[in-house]
């Protein structure tokens, strides 16, 4: 009797046991029995585009949500649909349900979620409370300096930009907005940016557009690109002062198959409207000043200061070529990886060069080019290799970007890094930065295709301007921020292009909440107190 007493007891309490267990994992199980007929019905789905459309909205606004359960190897958890669904290997091109899928829907869906909010001016300032009134009246108690009240007025007219479209004129109508913006780069008056475009046929053309009209209502701006154009990779561009400021471009083109690279400097006066109409392969243009083949270039950079006139800098495979425009003297420093970053200082001749390797070191060029490491003056070293370098005006402090989304400022006395810029996005792309001291603002383009601005002041992310297309590696927007766009009687703004089309973000806006530009102060640039 009492031992069959004894295994009652026992079959009761496991009876409990199975009664109070969590049932949660059955469910999972349960979802997990009916999952190859959802894979059939997504199947169907994403070959009827009719079905897949009318279905995806509601599954892309849960994706936008963080789902609070676990990650479970091989399995999607669906919030909306509350079930788990199982992923597929993403070589299957008839799978819909992949990670890479399901990651470009969420991206999209938050694209799209920060359009609206352009659109509906739904998000107005980065900061809690900073609006014009409390700017205006602490200004007035004397509670701000000068500069401090001209730097929250800059972030609150950036977060007040409006995107508008520009409308692109050309005088040969047939090229007009035909083909990809690769990149832009603005002179140093911002009165004029030179372009380089993708063309259908494979290769890249050239070309200037005149930013004279973004001061009118229209917002139409001349573009003439139909002179230049090469079949080889632009790697990148700077303005050249030759005979006079911005007189020239510089342009670093990579090598195709055992084609060199090359190096040249083309007048700027050439695009213009008398010299449309003919295309010319680049190397063979009449009014170059110099063209030469060198190995890969990956960046160059020209010298504004006295002492080394009408020098120029191409970063090339493990070395750095120093040219003199006019003579042609060259000097050679070799390197141990490939220099994908230059720039050079304006007071003193040196020049700033950052690395594959991460390693960031200048070079004083007034000294000869000896074997060895002994040439390089300062060094700095970051964790992935570097895609931009920026001096600062004061030349005491150096802003860096890698391909890890890192951007750093580094104080170039005590050689160490000083602030750090978060949220930038990269991860094989050489990418540039903008550095805009007037306004105390930072400002970059992400390999996710958002634009990122930055306080310089304090790294505060200010805005993060979404791209009107969905995001892909040849849609990535080029962007020029500048005090004066379109000219000495322009108005601080954001230049954007992307695909074909350039964009307008003006500090000039109708929002009753956002101060005018008259009511500003003079910007000043900011001191190494306020940068600090």
């Amino acid at each position: 009797m009492k031992k069959n007493s004894w295994r009652g007891r026992e079959n009761h309490a496991r009876s409990n046991r199975r009664q109070i267990y969590n049932p949660r994992p059955y469910r999972i199980r349960n979802h997990w029995s009916h999952t190859e007929r959802h894979e059939q019905e997504e199947l169907q789905n994403s070959q009827n585009p009719g079905t897949s459309q009318s279905e995806y909205p509601s599954t892309s606004s849960g994706m936008c949500q963080s789902s609070p359960v676990p990650e479970l190897p091989g399995f999607y958890y669906d919030p909306e649909k509350n079930r788990y669904f199982r992923l597929l290997p993403g070589h299957n091109n008839c799978n819909p349900l992949t990670k890479e899928s399901i990651q470009h829907r969420e991206t999209e869906c938050q694209r799209l979620k920060l359009l609206e909010e352009e659109e509906k001016r739904m998000k107005k300032t980065s900061r809690s409370g900073l609006n014009s009134s409390i700017i205006l009246r602490k200004r007035q108690l004397g509670l701000f300096s000068s500069v401090s009240y001209c730097r929250l007025i800059h972030e609150l007219k950036v977060n007040c930009m409006q995107r508008r479209k520009i409308e692109i004129e050309s005088p040969d109508s047939s090229i007009s907005g035909s083909n990809n913006f690769k990149l832009i780069a603005a002179d140093a008056a911002c009165e004029r940016i030179f372009t380089v475009n993708d063309v259908d046929h494979g290769g890249c053309k050239y070309g200037i557009v005149d930013l004279s009209g973004l001061g009118k209502d229209s917002l139409t701006v001349e573009m003439y690109d139909n002179l230049y154009f090469t079949n080889r990779k632009v790697n990148s561009v700077c303005w050249a002062s030759l005979s006079h400021p911005d007189s020239h471009v510089l342009l670093c083109l990579m090598g195709v198959a055992e084609t060199l690279g090359c190096a040249s400097l083309l007048p700027a006066y050439l695009f213009t409207s008398s010299n449309s109409g003919s295309a010319y392969q680049l190397g063979d243009q009449p009014g170059m000043l110099c063209s030469f083949k060198i190995s890969t270039a990956w960046s160059c950079a020209w010298c504004l200061n006295p002492q080394a006139d009408n020098c120029f800098s191409t970063g090339l495979t493990h070395r750095v070529l120093v040219t003199n425009a006019m003579t042609g003297h060259r000097q050679t420093f070799g390197t141990s990886s490939d220099v994908l970053a230059q720039q050079f200082a304006v007071q003193s001749p040196v020049l700033f060069n950052g690395c594959r390797s991460g390693e960031i070191f200048s070079i004083d060029i007034r000294q000869r080019s000896n074997k060895g490491q002994g040439w390089k003056a300062v060094r700095l070293f970051h964790d992935s290799a570097i895609t931009s370098v920026n001096l600062l005006k004061t030349e005491q402090y150096l802003m860096a970007a890698d391909m890890a989304g890192q951007i750093k400022l580094w104080d170039l006395r005590k050689l160490r890094c000083v602030k750090e810029y978060r949220g930038h996005h990269n991860e094989h792309a050489i990418l540039p930065l903008h550095v805009n001291e007037e306004e105390g603002l930072l400002t970059a383009v992400g390999q996710d295709c958002y634009t990122r601005i930055w306080s310089l002041q304090d790294a505060h992310l200010l805005r993060t301007i979404p791209s009107p297309y969905p995001s892909s590696k040849d849609s990535i927007p080029s962007v020029v921020f500048s005090s004066q766009l379109g000219g000495t009687r322009g108005v601080p703004g954001l230049l954007m292009a992307v695909r074909q089309d350039l964009y307008y973000f003006s500090y000039k806006t109708d929002d009753p909440y956002c101060l005018h530009t008259k009511d500003m102060d003079h910007p000043t640039v900011l001191g190494d107190d306020e940068k600090m």
